[in-house]
């Protein structure tokens, strides 16, 4: 009998998705797999805000609970739900191939734009960016897996609410009169997945490192790079966006207060050769400008609204 990989995953349609394209990538490469879904705290927990859930991992530490145990071999992650820094003794193996890294307005007609509305999102940098934009509008939070989120969109009052294209997309859920926000700037690594392992595991190592897309980990690192040196251990709203043309490295990078009143933002190019430390040396510049007192207020503002 070769090899059996488990692959761990979240049990929503979407996580099986990705989980269920890792393993017929796997397979292809002549692997033995099965799927080992488990349900996290983020999925059962949806009457809180994440930021009040202590946000940092709440859809992989129960997958890297179960990695750690042995129950599973590899693990699949939307790569913008996982920690900047992994737990002690699990290992990135692979960044798949990105797919569209723009957040979608899904709505029902778009004539409130110009007035009031009401959006509804459970991200504080989806929230923060829109209200820069549309500040007399109301943004109320919205919890749980794609598909649950649509039905709570069309069984509420609300115009409209903000979803990550790439996941509609992947589950064939996206509206046709949906609106690219191509003005948002996304959560780092947005539209990527990503694939760990245990350290000392070198089978599974191995075997998923072959399904690396090595622009994809570049991008999503640099962005990643740039959220771990802003927000030191405090949840904000940050958003980071790197492309790669011609050998240049093209990055953006905003801070947004929590009610969009204000923000900060880095755009800047380099080259590919010199891309090391690029997303640091970004973080730095905003923190530089500001960005230290408006993650302050921030951290002070989260923790008054939890107690």
């Amino acid at each position: 009998m070769k090899n059996l990989i488990r692959i761990g995953t979240r049990d929503s349609e979407l996580a099986l998705w990705q989980a269920t394209t890792v393993q017929n990538k796997l397979e292809a490469l002549g692997h033995n797999t099965t799927l080992v879904p488990v349900k996290s705290t983020g999925d059962l927990v949806l009457d809180k805000p994440l930021y009040e859930l202590g946000i940092t991992g709440i859809f992989t530490k129960t997958l890297d609970v179960a990695l750690i145990k042995g129950d599973i071999d590899i693990a699949v992650h939307s790569m913008k739900d996982v920690p900047t820094a992994l737990p002690k003794g699990i290992v990135k193996t692979a960044v798949l191939e990105r797919a569209a890294t723009h957040d979608v307005l899904v709505h029902k007609g778009i004539d409130f734009l110009g007035q009031q509305g009401t959006i509804a999102t459970g991200s504080l940098r989806r929230k923060a960016q829109w209200l820069a934009k549309y500040p007399k509008h109301k943004v109320v939070d919205l919890r749980g897996n794609v598909n649950s989120r649509l039905i709570k969109l069309i069984e509420n009052e609300w115009n409209g609410a903000i979803f990550a294209k790439a996941g509609l997309e992947r589950i064939k859920l996206l509206p046709k009169d949906a609106i690219t926000l191509d003005w948002m700037v996304p959560a780092p690594a947005q539209g990527a997945m990503l694939v760990v392992a245990l350290e000392n595991n070198p089978f599974a190592i191995e075997a998923s490192s072959q399904l690396n897309h090595a622009e994809s980990e570049l991008t999503t690192q640099l962005e990643r790079e740039f959220l771990r040196t802003l927000e030191g251990g405090c949840t904000a709203p940050i958003g980071a966006y790197v492309e790669i043309k011609d050998q240049t490295v093209y990055f953006k990078g905003c801070l947004h207060a929590l009610n969009g009143s204000t923000f900060i933002e880095v755009e800047k190019e380099r080259q590919m050769n010199k891309a090391s430390g690029f997303g640091k040396s970004c973080a730095y510049e905003i923190l530089e400008s500001g960005g230290k007192q408006l993650m302050e207020e921030i951290k002070n503002e989260l923790n008054d609204s939890v107690h």
